[in-house]
């Protein structure tokens, strides 16, 4: 009986192992360098031409191992994104600075123990916008798809660089489309 009981309590002290090492749960922050760009940048009848503004991100992320070298990483990140607008030709400059739940769903290649290369999709749901964005009729919703590299200092601690480009106009009228290059550092637990 008590044999029976020492392996019952290995088997599942094993098994709570094995799962710890497929399944990490994180946290990330870092800066954003975001612009939104388009063919022809037109609101309200006025051309404008846009900058990059600076601004940051921060949320939660989790690894799934899928194997020796592969893994997918899903988040749920605030991020603020936008640019800054100026008006060709008259005096009418704005910046729209909006916040956004994105849900990246990443595919990992790890290429090494240090390194891996990140790659897939996200989904972003508008959640606050500034009272001088002029744009109207903000799409609520923006897809995206992304790549970057990761880099493992420690077994909990992670650098990341990521470029994401929107594959949807966020606005009919202004016809443009988000772009952010992100920074990121975070640790896992």
């Amino acid at each position: 009986m008590k044999k029976n009981l020492i392996t019952i309590c290995f088997i599942i002290a094993t098994s709570i192992a094995t799962q710890a090492q497929i399944f990490k749960l994180g946290l990330k922050g870092g800066i954003n360098y975001a612009n939104q760009n388009g063919t022809t940048i037109t609101v309200n009848s006025t051309n404008y031409k846009t900058d990059a503004i600076t601004n940051y991100h921060i949320g939660l992320l989790a690894e799934v191992k899928l194997g020796e070298r592969f893994s997918i990483q899903p988040e749920v990140l605030y991020s603020t994104q936008g640019a800054k607008y100026d008006a060709i030709g008259v005096a009418n400059d704005f910046t729209n600075d909006v916040g956004y739940i994105s849900i990246p769903l990443m595919a990992k290649i790890n290429l090494n123990n240090t390194f891996s290369l990140d790659f897939g999709p996200q989904a972003s749901f508008l959640m606050s916008k500034k009272n001088e964005v002029s744009i109207n009729d903000q799409k609520n919703i923006d897809f995206g798809a992304g790549g970057g590299l990761s880099i493992h200092i420690t077994k909990g601690l992670f650098l990341q660089g990521r470029y994401m480009v929107g594959l949807s106009e966020i606005s009919p009228e202004a016809k443009v489309k988000n772009s952010v290059l992100q920074v990121s550092a975070g640790f896992f637990f």
